[in-house]
């Protein structure tokens, strides 16, 4: 993220601030997480054979979830593509490369591959004409890896991904890479949410496991720079997290409906030197200049265009403590009273530990009590958690504009929404870094996502 060197002209229409990212019409659930107790049972490898299955945790996990896979295509299939589903053909395979008997795989693993080969991997394999086609393959090492830094989930979600694959490849894929990819973790979604509301048999998934399942989203991202074209993109951290809960949210229709050529996403290449040798991050001193320049920027425009009203902005302080107006010690705080048209302030070493993240971290933390500051101004309320949830929205709009080049302050950064994305889940339900915080990690990205794809719309702003 970069200070513009240029200005823009001002935008003649009022569409402008709410531009969205996707070509379907994606109405964001902004809700509760779901969850549920753990199932009773395991379901036995006499009823779905896993090839090279240990009795262990992970195998354990991964043929569950495989088993409730089945059951919830075979139901859902039906109603969203009008046709039955026909369950996979070539059978699930485990490997652990460091320590493979080959004769447990004599035809290879799927598409025929040499076990020894999935490392760190896991795969659908759908080509005609080979050994063991219409099947997964994983690596449960890698699986474990996963499970022991981020929760039994994400072994879950692996499985869910894979068979979205498979699910695509009854019914066609999107024409690019990016694209067969999210919407894969779309269909991941709308599983897990058939989980979390407690319908599987064998798998469940409750609310700490959304939170740690977008935390393990940020291992599965392309690196940073990756541009939308490259033969093997995965997307962003926002790219993929957003289409776990497009598919969490609205059902597997969305991601039937949601991704064809049209749709947008935000990962992007690196197109200077500069932004290649800083990763797309701006120095300290930039950074606080952005904050003091964007946000002022947005909220003028937002109020006149699209609000209907004027903006004055509050006043802005990087502190070494709360100030006297602050209702807790906090790092991040609004104070109606500070001023003509409020404070917003924040702890000058809380913000050093947000910029590691990213420098668009420590943005998009400042940018949540500025959208207090606006509410106050719009005369709403902005200590409850209704308040923070719709500043948490309204941010999300904010970004939105960041990203589409639309303020004269501030230039995106490949990158940059992926450190919002990383803010909220690491600081966001801190009660230390924000007050009155009832919302789960899961619950404050939707509600960003909310913002960012749909402008000022849902963030319970009067629009």
């Amino acid at each position: 993220m970069d200070l513009r060197t240029r200005s823009r002209g001002a935008l003649a229409v009022v569409v402008a601030l709410g531009v969205l990212l996707t070509s379907g019409c994606s109405y964001v659930v902004i809700g509760q997480a779901r969850s549920q107790g753990a199932p009773s049972q395991s379901v036995g490898d006499d009823a779905l054979r896993v090839v090279g299955a240990t009795d262990g945790p992970i195998d354990t996990l991964a043929r569950n979830a495989l088993a409730d896979l089945q059951t919830f295509w075979s139901d859902t299939f039906p109603a969203v593509f009008g046709q039955q589903f026909q369950p996979l053909t070539g059978g699930y395979f485990s490997v652990d490369p460091d320590d493979v008997d080959p004769a447990a795989y004599p035809e290879g693993i799927g598409c025929g591959t040499d076990p020894r080969e999935l490392e760190n991997n896991a795969f659908y394999c759908s080509s005609q004409g080979v050994p063991n086609s219409d099947s997964i393959s994983y690596d449960r090492a890698f699986l474990g890896e996963l499970a022991a830094q981020y929760g039994e989930v994400l072994p879950q979600l692996v499985m869910a991904h894979e068979y979205g694959h498979a699910v695509q490849a009854r019914v066609g894929y999107p024409r690019t890479s990016i694209a067969t990819e999210t919407q894969a973790d779309c269909l991941a979604g709308a599983w897990t949410a058939w989980v979390a509301d407690g319908n599987a048999e064998f798998s469940s998934v409750d609310t700490t496991d959304l939170d740690q399942l977008l935390r393990g989203y940020f291992l599965l991202r392309d690196p940073v720079g990756t541009g939308t074209g490259e033969q093997q993109a995965h997307g962003s951290y926002f790219d993929r997290v957003s289409a776990f809960q497009e598919g969490f949210d609205d059902g597997a229709e969305a991601c039937r409906d949601n991704y064809g050529p049209d749709r947008v996403f935000t990962q992007g290449e690196f197109t200077s030197d500069t932004d290649f040798a800083n990763r797309g991050n701006a120095d300290p001193a930039t950074t606080q200049q952005i904050i003091e320049d964007s946000l002022p920027e947005f909220w003028t425009r937002a109020f006149s265009e699209v609000l209907d009203a004027e903006f004055t902005p509050p006043q802005l302080e990087a502190t070494s403590s709360p100030p006297d107006c602050a209702p807790s010690d906090v790092a991040l705080v609004y104070c109606p009273d500070g001023g003509s048209a409020g404070l917003v302030a924040y702890d000058g070493d809380f913000a050093e530990q947000a910029y590691e993240l990213g420098d668009f971290a420590l943005v998009t933390g400042v940018a949540i009590p500025y959208a207090l500051s606006a509410r106050d101004q719009l005369d709403l309320s902005t200590d409850d958690t209704d308040a923070l949830r719709s500043a948490v929205c309204l941010t999300g709009w904010y970004s939105a504009q960041v990203y589409n080049n639309q303020l004269r302050s501030v230039r995106i950064s490949p990158g940059d929404i992926d450190e919002s994305v990383q803010f909220l889940l690491e600081y966001g339900n801190d009660p230390d870094v924000l007050a009155d915080v009832e919302l789960t990690g899961f619950q404050l990205v939707d509600v960003f996502r909310a913002g960012f794809l749909q402008g000022a719309g849902p963030c319970d702003v009067g629009v």
